[in-house]
């Protein structure tokens, strides 16, 4: 493929990822309340993979070609934000994390053989809660971006305007290379944004329940723009 057409689509690409949208404020959620970015991170990466498989094989066409298919979409995708940012919004982070982790250290560090023991439950009863939750991070993630229609519009849309029908690669492969430029930029600019929610988190942790109640209510508004926007399509259809 021609380099400047591959130069072309990483720019564009970068300042679609860069507008803030509902990746956005779950990234952010994830750096303010857990330990590691990287069960959200990689579940918004594989949705978006997701996305760019069906693309290349063309079933991102086909359905694009079904209107009510993308408003189904369209309001499952809102739906699903609202029930997370309500969800955020109603359970705001708690700022403990140094206390928990003093906890343990107590428990393990101490001179009696109890406070040992209250140590070891300590790690037994939290390992499986961390887990689960890192579980249910990665599988958010695949929802909220695989639930994307407008990030299923870019890949719809944008990609094949990059593609050249002369080219020795194959249309579909080109698709394909395009996309993973596209979870490329989209893995960049995620990481530093979870990585700056985290920094926000310890350098100004009483600013930790703002910030998670500004990504909750931004996923809430996203789900009713989309909304308005999809009902104002059909009316005017």
């Amino acid at each position: 493929m021609n380099a400047e057409l591959l130069l072309a689509c990483w720019g564009m690409m970068t300042l679609m990822v860069l507008v803030p949208g509902p990746d956005w404020a779950y990234i952010i959620d994830a750096g303010t309340r857990d330990r590691t970015i990287l069960p959200a991170l990689g579940g918004i990466l594989i949705g978006y993979l997701t996305a760019v498989t069906a693309v290349a094989v063309g079933v991102g066409a086909a359905l694009a070609a079904v209107p009510w298919v993308l408003v189904g979409l369209t309001f499952a995708a809102a739906g699903y934000l609202a029930y997370l940012g309500v969800r955020i919004l109603r359970q705001p982070p708690a700022i403990e994390p140094v206390a928990v982790g003093h906890v343990e250290r107590v428990g393990s560090a101490g001179h009696d053989g109890s406070a040992g023991q209250v140590g070891s439950v300590g790690r037994i009863g939290i390992a499986p809660d961390v887990d689960r939750r890192s579980w249910m991070r990665f599988v958010q993630g695949v929802g909220v971006s695989g639930l994307n229609p407008k990030g299923l519009l870019v890949l719809v849309v944008l990609l094949p305007q990059f593609t050249d029908a002369a080219g020795a690669w194959p249309i579909p492969v080109q698709l394909a290379a395009l996309g993973l430029i596209f979870v490329g930029s989209c893995a960049l600019v995620y990481s530093l944004v979870g990585t700056g929610a985290r920094i926000v988190l310890r350098a100004r942790p009483s600013a930790v329940r703002t910030l998670s109640r500004i990504s909750g209510g931004a996923m809430v508004l996203v789900a009713v723009v989309l909304v308005v926007e999809q009902l104002a399509h059909l009316v005017g259809g």
